[in-house]
């Protein structure tokens, strides 16, 4: 039945959907960044950007 076709191709575009965002979702929250401690941040100096001309 060529009447029923859309249905067909709305729940083949629904799953893709799905599947597309779930995989998406599962790359994105794999992998947990490590958080910067407090005692790397001393690590760092601030020079002074005076120029003598």
């Amino acid at each position: 039945m060529p009447q029923m076709a859309p249905i067909g191709w709305l729940s083949l575009f629904i799953i893709f959907s799905m599947t597309f965002i779930l995989f998406n979702m599962m790359n994105y929250y794999s992998i947990l960044p490590s958080s910067p401690k407090s005692s790397e941040k001393s690590f760092f100096r601030i020079n002074s950007m005076n120029w003598k001309w």
